[in-house]
């Protein structure tokens, strides 16, 4: 008997190679006759390039060949972004295609940020070439620079694009605002909050490295990258950067060391190995430093918002209003003003039934790294305005936060539900989510354990954060009305051997989230196959068919159901075959457990491997039926699909110090069905850790003059496992209607509620100081000087002075 293996925590696959260290990273791949190139950074945020020298770094011991941006003019095209904000306005830089342009592979006449490819320097070793980036001046004319969203809207400020009038890439809107002013202005009770969700640096384990490789007889490129989207960047550099037939470009992603969302773009060093590798002939290759990847590959979050809650004065939500300043940095990213605009408006009022809502964000340039696409992106923004929100509400009524949760949620008997936002809601039931974490946590006693942390010195604060998450990023005609310039299905294929062992290939790229081991597991169920005899390939556009690629938690819920299909399609070739063979009627023949066989006839029966030789030999097949069974399935989604849950945080300040120690943290997810619980564990305590990192500490600060201040891991803190607990993990299970497997995005969806969770406890901790909303992160030293302003001024006011 097969044993059962769709929903079984089995051990990854993956794991004893990337735990040996055996694992294939771009960075350790060797060529014959390898080069290695270094990327000279601009050093200002804005300035005119006046004149590059370049003649010193070609004396240089090693050096090949320096090029700079005129070296490009008529060769290369500028960067595409493919993601333009939908149902609005936008203004972009131009791209010879039409398209919007991502600014150019090497500044030519002006750089816009610190850390903007100017020049490239190629070398007979790494060291070499990093060392002549030396031998390279550039006479700058340095230009005015703006770092804040608001101010680069401002009359009079630096403008960074000539096609980009006050800087303003969009003013998208979602919702009806004139029903939530009315609602706003007739409510009994109005709450006003304005903040900052600070922008935050990814740090996967390999920063990015690239290798192109041209074959001069075949005139065929290879391309070797860090990418989360094999298919879709090669026919981005082939067809819109390079100009080369799409056919000529191969493009490879061997184990990339995570991406969190930052390589899923298209970057200056991708082209230029390309380009280099046919100029001179030889292989090329490129890897960043952590600095690098601090000041160039995209950044997260970043939003300045201002949001006004309304209601009633028993806790009935009645109104949203949200205006908020998304920081695109210097040029827009691949998707950056998508990510920006549509997945953080249309997801802002969560789980509440919000009927009078409205957002608008302005998307905006400005003199810094472009944003992109951070684990959560765009749903984590909303989640943390809207549970403070939630909970400035609360306090306002005197209601508590849970109470508050519960009478606003979307009831399970009202899905599909319309968030008047622009998400249609597939399944739920959020209240089951909400109880099962308070449950967990003991809520009804958290006052005792308030007084019993205060005889120690602490404050001991609690806080809730329940949300919803848009995955399973599709389907394509939906996206296309969000302003995506692309197709966002996904594909499969199952291969069976005569021998019946099954060769699985996927479109999806895996960036850790063990797909060798999680589609597998459905094939095995599907077909009654033991995974041992199932081997899974992906991430090579020669070998694996046409995919869109792994971001928005889509591999498992958009890729897994064109697996399942594919597996349909074979079962059902089986049992045409073995009506054939059996002179049964088709209807009279059932596929079960890796067997095939006639109801009621328990000696016409085979196995799976003899079905599989069968159609190998082809000798008494159907009329018009091929031998072999080798099928390919492509899933487009009806809709998205939208896990949610509640997390709580349990935090406690030291009264001294003002350090903020997470010491319990309790996260109830509902992803629909778990493909394999264990795989989705680990994806849940890293996106836990990673949303508790932008609470605790991650911020990337830049001064006024646009440097980045934190690049390294020097000035940049990173969480580490003694700062964090044990979590506490369970899940409620609604499966979605939107693919056959009922399964939901759950790769990034825990990264979503943290910093929202363990805000609304530090709040929690400091309220009896009227201490209402602090920005992120919670560092010691900001909450040390909050409690000592704000009991000074308790102070004062005790004694009746003015402050």
């Amino acid at each position: 008997m097969v044993q059962k293996t769709f929903g079984a925590p089995l051990k990854s696959r993956e794991d004893p190679q990337m735990l040996q260290g055996e694992s294939p990273y771009t960075a350790d791949i060797k060529l014959p006759g390898m080069l290695h190139m270094a990327i000279l950074r601009s050093e200002y945020a804005h300035a005119k390039i006046k004149h590059i020298d370049t003649s010193e770094a070609l004396k240089m011991p090693g050096v090949v060949r320096v090029i700079t941006g005129d070296d490009l003019t008529g060769k290369i095209m500028p960067l595409p972004c493919i993601w333009i904000p939908g149902g609005v306005e936008s203004h972009f830089p131009p791209h010879p295609f039409g398209l919007p342009g991502a600014g150019d592979v090497l500044a030519k006449d002006r750089v816009r940020f610190i850390g903007d490819s100017v020049a490239a320097v190629v070398a007979e070793t790494r060291y070499q070439a990093y060392d002549a980036l030396a031998g390279i001046h550039i006479d700058y004319e340095p230009l005015p620079v703006v770092v804040d969203p608001e101010d680069a809207l401002k009359e009079g400020a630096p403008l960074l694009h000539d096609a980009v009038p006050h800087n303003l890439n969009a003013d998208w809107t979602c919702g009806d605002k004139a029903a939530a002013d009315k609602a706003i202005a007739e409510a009994e009770v109005v709450v006003n909050l304005s903040m900052y969700n600070q922008r935050t640096i990814n740090n996967p384990l390999e920063p990015r490295s690239a290798i192109g490789n041209y074959d001069p007889v075949t005139e065929d490129y290879t391309l070797w990258a860090t990418t989360q989207s094999p298919h879709n960047h090669r026919f981005l550099l082939s067809v819109l950067v390079l100009g080369i037939p799409f056919n000529k470009l191969r493009v490879i992603a061997p184990t990339i060391g995570g991406s969190f969302g930052t390589k899923g773009y298209i970057y200056p060093d991708m082209a230029l190995v390309l380009f280099l590798s046919k100029e001179l002939e030889r292989p090329v290759k490129w890897v960043d430093t952590r600095n690098g990847l601090m000041r160039s590959t995209v950044q997260g979050r970043d939003h300045k918002q201002h949001a006004t809650i309304a209601g009633t004065k028993d806790g009935k939500i009645t109104g949203l209003r949200c205006t908020s300043y998304a920081n695109l940095g210097a040029y827009p990213s691949t998707i950056g003003p998508g990510v920006a605009t549509a997945l953080m408006g249309r997801s802002l009022s969560g789980p509440y039934t919000i009927e009078n809502a409205f957002c608008e964000v302005f998307a905006v340039f400005t003199n810094i790294v472009p944003l992109g696409a951070q684990r959560g992106s765009g749903r984590a923004e909303a989640t943390f305005l809207m549970e403070r929100l939630v909970d400035l509400y609360a306090a306002e009524i005197g209601m508590d936060p849970a109470e508050v949760r519960r009478k606003n949620m979307v009831p399970p008997d009202q899905f599909p539900y319309d968030n008047h936002l622009g998400w249609t809601y597939d399944s739920g039931n959020y209240g089951a989510a909400l109880e099962r974490a308070l449950e967990m946590v003991d809520y009804a006693h958290i006052n005792e354990r308030k007084a019993e942390a205060s005889r120690r010195g602490k404050r001991l604060g609690v806080g809730i954060a329940s949300f919803v998450a848009i995955c399973g990023v599709g389907p394509s005609t939906r996206m296309s009305k969000e302003g995506m310039l692309g197709g966002t299905w996904e594909s499969a294929n199952i291969r069976v051997h005569p021998s019946g062992e099954v060769g699985i290939t996927l479109g999806s790229k895996s960036t850790g989230q063990s797909h060798v081991t999680t589609f597998a597991q459905i094939a095995a169920e599907e077909l009654g196959v033991d995974m041992d005899n199932i081997r899974v390939y992906h991430s090579d556009t020669q070998k694996a068919p046409y995919g869109q690629g792994t971001y928005g938690s889509r591999s498992y819920s958009v890729g897994g159901p064109a697996m399942y299909m594919a597996a349909q399609k074979i079962k059902e070739k089986i049992r045409k075959a073995a009506a054939h063979m059996f002179e049964a009627a088709e209807e009279d023949v059932v596929y079960e457990g890796g067997k095939v066989f006639v109801k009621d006839t328990p000696q016409k029966v085979k196995t799976f491997q003899e079905m599989a030789m069968a159609l190998w030999y082809g000798w008494n097949l159907p009329a018009g039926m091929e031998p072999t069974l080798d099928e390919t399935s492509f899933f487009d989604p009806a809709d998205f699909n939208y896990p949610f849950g509640t997390h709580i945080a349990v935090i406690e300040i030291d009264n001294q110090t003002g350090q903020v120690d997470l010491v319990r943290y309790v996260a109830v997810n509902d992803a629909g069905p778990l493909g394999n619980p264990l795989v989705v564990n680990g994806q849940v305590e890293g996106s836990i850790t990673h949303g508790a990192g932008q609470a605790l500490i991650e911020r990337a600060v830049y001064d006024e003059q646009g440097i980045l201040l934190t690049d390294s891991f020097t000035s940049y803190a990173i969480p580490r496992s003694t700062d964090l607990p044990e979590y506490e993990l369970d899940y409620t299970v609604t499966p979605s209607p939107h693919n056959a497997l009922g399964v939901k995005g759950a790769g990034e969806i825990a990264t979503v509620p943290p910093a929202a969770a363990i805000g609304n406890a530090v709040c929690d901790a400091l309220a009896d100081l009227g201490i209402k909303h602090i920005d992120m992160p919670f560092t010691a030293e900001k909450i040390w000087r909050v409690m000592r302003d704000a009991e000074q001024k308790k102070n004062a006011a005790s004694n009746g002075h003015h402050v």
